[in-house]
């Protein structure tokens, strides 16, 4: 298999799949809808969405949408609601679950619920961006931007381990993982360094399998090989990172949002460790980035 180095790719690999059904919480924002209905015309998703069918059906046709292209179950409240799209996901009537206006907090307590949501035993749910930069040569899958607040050595494992499993849908056989920190040397008042050194070594001797893993490594190195070469620092990753590993929520969020304001950057966001995929964008997010989540979220199933 090539590797898909573009949205546009995984769209045309979601299109030879079959149909799947996806669950939508509180759907009643323009660009969830609007990202939905593409979907459909795509011949990609069948949707039921949950929410308050009146404003559901109203913002649709303000946006020229036929709301019949819809399963619309009327729950105007928005606990309810998210609560009803996840059990339609565990109940086997859809396939994988989308965030629509509900708060992520809302969505997220409806996953972890431990005797309604979708958690895996044991599971860590993560956040993993995809990120396609035209000033980079392909996509880029970074974590965790909106999860883990301060992960542990232990949930960054985890995180590798998302990141490549989506690196493998992706047709990448050996994903390089780049451990972010501020810089490239082990410092011991620095815990993320010291989680890097122990992530590379790890990988080095197969306990964390199907990727490179170094680091740590400051962004510029991961991302550039001028950088590395100025630095004189030798990576087998440097300048060719598949994967972003970064050492807190507050890197991830400034690293998403900077890329999406400054770099006109496409970008995706998926919730892995649950059950199915579980589709997670911001509430901002345009049709076209909630359109290439749900691509995303459909090519892991």
């Amino acid at each position: 298999m090539k590797p898909i180095r573009h949205f546009s790719e995984i769209v045309d690999a979601c299109k030879a799949k079959p149909k799947r059904t996806l669950a939508v919480a509180y759907g009643e924002d323009p660009h969830t809808i609007g990202a939905l209905a593409r979907a459909i015309n795509e011949n990609m998703i069948d949707v039921i969405i949950t929410g308050s069918k009146e404003r559901i059906e109203r913002i649709a046709r303000d946006e020229a949408i036929e709301p019949s292209i819809f399963t619309i179950i009327d729950i105007p409240d928005e606990v309810s609601a998210t609560k009803e799209a996840v059990r339609l996901v565990r109940n086997g009537k859809a396939h994988f679950l989308m965030k629509g206006l509900c708060a992520t907090s809302i969505y997220m307590k409806a996953i972890l619920n431990k005797e309604e949501g979708l958690m895996k035993e044991g599971a860590l749910l993560s956040h993993v961006s995809i990120a396609e930069v035209s000033t980079y040569p392909k996509l880029l899958i970074m974590s965790d931007a909106a999860i883990p607040i301060v992960p542990t050595l232990k949930q960054k494992i985890k995180m590798i381990e998302y990141c490549t499993e989506i690196a493998h849908r992706f047709g990448i056989e050996k994903p390089k993982a780049a451990i972010i920190c501020a810089i490239e040397k082990v410092n011991p008042k620095m815990q993320a360094t010291l989680d890097a050194a122990i992530l590379s070594k790890m990988a080095d001797r197969g306990q964390i399998k199907g990727v490179i893993v170094d680091g740590p490594l400051a962004l510029d190195v991961a991302l550039s090989r001028e950088s590395a070469k100025v630095k004189n620092l030798k990576s087998e990753i440097a300048g060719d990172a598949d994967i972003l590993i970064v050492p807190n929520i507050e890197t991830g969020n400034v690293l998403y949002k900077t890329l999406t304001l400054f770099a006109d950057a496409r970008l995706a966001g998926i919730a892995l460790g649950a059950k199915c995929p579980c589709v997670v964008c911001s509430r901002n997010d345009t049709v076209e980035f909630k359109f290439f989540s749900i691509a995303v979220g459909l090519l892991l199933l």
